[in-house]
């Protein structure tokens, strides 16, 4: 099989299955309402890897529809340090492609005997993860064999934001979803951008990737992808954070890859790459801006732009791991399912 072939064909399915979650929504938020406390305390998200990428989008979306605070998990205090918590009164949601991870699993059990009401968003309705949940979002992706999280990763971010949508109330209606799977495509369907991207990064040895707000996971994800796929050394940072300390590290011709699209965080975005570009830093926007070095749709709004914006950043890691000579399909000393404890 030609390298890349796999990743490609996954990534390819993204609109056919944000567009049966999309239709699946009422169902959906129903259950999950059902299952719900009405007032829970506050929520904790476990997870690991791309999921936990998934989880930081969750931070936001889930805090502005329940106004109760989110906070990712710890999953070594109560696998290794075995704490005694208590978690009366919160939701849990646990997230995992595979729902086999036993780090994931056991620790989704620790807060459900601690009191917690249990979610799980996992690609396997059979997984010791759903069945141990009080509800479960099934993500309906089939199958992913590529290595790197393509179908899975855009399917989480979604089922978060339905999760939001039983939660409370949410910054987005419902023709922003029927949008949305025709913005993903249009996406795949212009590849040239992240090609060129690629070219721009070329041999450099290290890049950084920054966002805001709602796109802040998807700086952390266009990291990820582009170490599992290349091997380059790349870090995902807040524009925030990046100032405080790490912006020391832009030098002649460093690549720093920034996302945004239309709202609030926008212009702290436009602003870093301003500050990056007088230090000598090479910027690669991402964004809905007319101008953008790589486009994003523009009529998917910043709350749900996370979703092409994660595609723009498969297509950027697997351009870039082909140029380099890699298999993004496979990258060397990586498995599909990481079984840590």
């Amino acid at each position: 099989m030609t390298a890349g072939t796999q990743m490609l064909a996954e990534m390819s399915e993204q609109p056919h299955v944000l567009g049966v979650l999309a239709g699946r929504r009422p169902e959906l938020v129903a259950r999950l309402r059902a299952a719900l406390p009405e007032r829970p305390l506050g929520i904790v998200l476990v997870a690991r890897g791309s999921s936990d990428h998934a989880a930081v989008y969750g931070r936001y979306v889930l805090e502005r529809a329940s106004g109760r605070p989110v906070s990712l998990a710890a999953p070594s205090l109560h696998t290794l340090y075995e704490i005694e918590a208590d978690y009366s009164g919160y939701v849990a949601v646990a997230v995992s492609q595979s729902g086999r991870t036993p780090e994931i699993a056991t620790v989704l059990d620790r807060l459900a005997e601690a009191g917690a009401c249990t979610i799980a968003i996992t690609n396997d309705a059979d997984s010791p993860l759903a069945r141990t949940a009080r509800a479960a979002v099934d993500l309906g992706a089939g199958p992913e064999r590529a290595v790197p999280a393509t179908k899975t990763l855009t399917a989480q971010i979604a089922a978060f934001a339905i999760l939001a949508e039983a939660l409370g109330p949410v910054p987005w209606s419902g023709r922003d979803w029927a949008a949305l799977p025709g913005g993903v495509e249009a996406v795949l369907s212009d590849p040239e951008p992240a090609h060129r991207a690629a070219e721009a990064i070329g041999d450099a040895d290290g890049l950084i990737a920054v966002a805001r707000g709602y796109l802040y996971c998807v700086a952390l994800e266009a990291a990820l992808k582009l170490k599992e796929t290349t091997a380059i050394l790349a870090e995902g940072y807040s524009t925030a954070d990046f100032r405080h300390g790490p912006i020391a590290v832009v030098e002649r011709d460093r690549p720093l890859v920034a996302f945004a699209a239309r709202g609030p965080a926008a212009p702290d975005v436009e602003a870093l790459m301003d500050e990056v570009r007088v230090r000598g830093g090479r910027v690669i926007a991402v964004s809905d801006a007319t101008d953008a070095d790589v486009s994003l749709p523009r009529d998917v709004p910043e709350p749900l732009a996370p979703i092409p914006a994660a595609v723009r950043a498969q297509q950027l890691a697997r351009e870039l791991a082909l140029m380099r000579g890699v298999d993004p399909d496979a990258p060397f000393g990586l498995a599909k399912v990481t079984r840590t404890h």
